[in-house]
């Protein structure tokens, strides 16, 4: 049953139904139609005993008894008159003579008297009716029969092209073509999943593109460490006596470097399949930062960077210190990478309402508006032409929105283009 296709399934049902409805039909007006003519006659029976109940002292009493005789062909007389009338002859091919429904009651009138009635009425044969009937079924079911194919026909089409034709667009896409569009029509429910569908195959073929700029972006970032660590180590080897202690410096930054960079796309990794665990504690988030921002000045103020912290009161919160203080590390480096020619940085903190706001101020060159939404999604560039960070690994910002909504907090970005951006986080108190 799995294997028979939707518009077969639905061909048949919808013939089933149409052959069982031609099926009562045909009972009720060929072999319950004898049974419901009588029954429809003795209804008729009692219907007039009430009615000559209801008149019994009515003195048009002949009139309404006349007016049953022609209309429903029911005889009312006195017992002692009653006589049974001439019934017609049978016909020659049909000798079983006609049935007839007799009943007799009494009524009292209102002097008290008694009358007694007698209430016949005639059954007729209905063979030529069920004849007729036969017939005329007979023809209406090959119409029937004929409509119902045709249209079971038509509405399984109509149901299942749309349901085929997104289930080869799927299958395009389970091969791994992104760009397939499916076009849903005919009805909401299938018009919704087309709809659902395409999103399905812009959100994959996105994900698709930003794996290919992880892979190009994380080889050059590993290639450029690497060729500096080779090259300075043949050197070291071919020319022993000439190593220099800034020489010895350079290994170890780059190779500080990829470290960085491992771990950076080991805690994405281990952010987003929610293997992380959160080590809560009650700690002061101002000294945290204040730390934080001491330890980075003292990396960068050699290359001219300034960082300030502007603050009112120290604030504390009950976080993971560990992961609150990576997510605010990598908002530092990311402003130190694009601070612009000025190499200044302000950090602020201040108060909202039960939530505390960490500010991270830079004067770069800013973001584009339309690029805004998308800075805090996994290894989206503003600038497709990669560049290396000044310091960090260019993951930053992932691992911070990863980091805040582990925490129920807030985060987000504003930029004034050629003036500078602000990046920003929230947590409850």
């Amino acid at each position: 049953m799995d294997k028979l296709k939707l518009k077969w399934k639905i061909f048949g049902f919808l013939l089933g139904f149409s052959t069982l409805l031609l099926a009562i039909l045909w009972m009720f007006q060929t072999v319950f139609l004898s049974d419901m003519y009588k029954y429809t006659r003795k209804v008729e029976i009692k219907k007039a005993i009430k009615l000559i109940e209801e008149n019994i002292d009515n003195p048009n009493l002949k009139d309404i008894l006349s007016e049953l005789e022609i209309t429903k062909e029911i005889v009312v007389m006195p017992t002692k008159d009653f006589a049974p009338p001439v019934r017609p002859f049978p016909n020659r091919h049909n000798p079983k003579e006609p049935e007839t429904i007799t009943k007799e009651r009494k009524f009292t009138t209102k002097d008290g008297s008694e009358i007694s009635l007698t209430f016949h009425a005639m059954i007729s044969p209905v063979d030529a009716t069920v004849s007729t009937l036969q017939m005329q079924l007979i023809i209406i079911t090959i119409i029937m029969i004929i409509l119902t194919t045709l249209l079971a026909i038509i509405i399984s089409k109509h149901i299942s092209n749309p349901i085929e034709q997104i289930n080869k667009s799927a299958k395009k896409l389970a091969k791994g073509k992104y760009d397939t569009e499916f076009n849903g029509r005919g009805f909401l429910e299938i018009k919704e999943l087309s709809d659902t569908l395409n999103t399905a195959s812009y959100e994959l073929s996105k994900v698709e593109r930003l794996r290919r700029e992880l892979m190009a972006n994380i080889s050059h970032d590993l290639r450029t460490p690497l060729a500096l660590i080779y090259s300075y180590a043949e050197m070291m080897h071919d020319f022993p006596d000439e190593v220099t202690r800034e020489q010895n410096q350079i290994i170890m930054d780059e190779a500080k470097r990829l470290t960085s960079l491992v771990n950076d796309i080991l805690d994405i990794s281990s952010l987003e399949t929610g293997m992380t665990k959160l080590n809560k504690t009650r700690y002061n988030l101002t000294e945290s930062l204040q730390n934080t921002i001491k330890r980075l000045n003292e990396l960068v103020k050699n290359q001219g960077y300034q960082l300030s912290f502007d603050y009112n009161e120290d604030v504390y919160i009950r976080a993971d210190e560990v992961k609150i203080t990576q997510a605010f590390y990598n908002l530092l480096l990311n402003a130190i990478t694009y601070s612009g020619t000025d190499r200044t940085v302000i950090i602020r903190q201040s108060m909202q309402g039960n939530m505390v706001r960490i500010e991270v101020f830079d004067h770069g060159e800013g973001i584009r508006e339309h690029d805004l939404p998308y800075v805090w999604d996994r290894y989206y560039k503003i600038d497709k032409k990669h560049k290396r960070p000044i310091m960090g690994t260019g993951l930053g910002l992932s691992i911070v929105k990863k980091v805040v909504e582990l925490h129920k907090g807030e985060y987000g970005a504003a930029s004034d283009e050629g003036k500078g951006s602000v990046f920003w986080f929230q947590l409850h108190l």
